[in-house]
């Protein structure tokens, strides 16, 4: 049996340098390492808690000026980390962060209101102040528009995160891909090595042996490129 011609290695593509711009991680409550569409949907429940315990607070039950104080710090830090954002990723995605909190329609103000009012509240619930309920209407009556604000943000975190997704599968199937062109071309070598070994009987064992392991890598690399893309699949839709 003839050998097939041993075709010279083509030039697999080389595998894309990751994009930079990726949106960073940030560390919430207690150091936790959370995913800043997470921490922009972590907001909106923030900010509930914000309101119950100010009203509480200025209703006089103890301990809820303390801990409403503890919740609008980590609104407020969790805000400036977001706020943050685009200085980590790549234009495109910076100007569209930027955009939905400082743009004409931005909603930084109305989050950043929000925050003032709390404060405002809880300033004059500890000072016992006979206007504290007046101080809290504000705070109360903005609850609907911070929620749609936060809602906004959390919706332009939630798509740069698929697009993200995206973009990452489509680097992976290349690179898997390149793989694939890299062990095709191995299986030619391994079956030439396989026939040419036949042809020389006992003096082609050693080699026959190199050519069977050789197919057996190849094997390996299929599968582990299925499993890869396999595996890249499940990731994606559960993002």
């Amino acid at each position: 049996m003839a050998a097939l011609p041993i075709s010279s290695p083509q030039t697999a593509p080389a595998p894309r340098t990751p994009q930079t711009g990726t949106a960073p991680r940030a560390a919430g409550a207690g150091g936790e390492d959370i995913s800043l569409v997470n921490l922009a949907a972590r907001q909106r429940m923030l900010s509930q808690r914000i309101v119950l315990q100010t009203v509480l607070a200025v209703q006089g039950q103890a301990g809820q000026a303390q801990a409403a104080r503890k919740t609008l710090q980590l609104f407020e830090s969790s805000q400036a980390r977001l706020v943050q954002t685009p200085q980590h990723l790549e234009p495109a995605t910076a100007r569209a962060v930027q955009a939905v909190y400082q743009g004409p329609r931005g909603v930084g103000a109305t989050i950043d209101a929000f925050a003032r009012q709390a404060r405002a509240a809880l300033d004059a619930a500890d000072q016992g102040s006979a206007r504290a309920a007046d101080a809290l209407a504000p705070l109360v009556a903005a609850t609907d528009g911070v929620l749609e604000a936060l809602n906004a943000a959390t919706t332009v975190f939630d798509q740069i995160q698929r697009q993200q997704s995206d973009a990452m599968m489509r680097e992976l199937s290349g690179i898997v891909e390149s793989i694939q062109t890299v062990a095709r071309e191995a299986k030619v070598v391994s079956f030439n090595a396989q026939v040419m070994a036949a042809r020389a009987a006992g003096h082609g064992r050693e080699f026959a042996v190199v050519a069977n392991v050789l197919s057996g890598i190849t094997t390996e690399i299929d599968r582990l490129s299925l499993q890869a893309v396999s595996l890249a699949g499940r990731g994606r839709q559960a993002a």
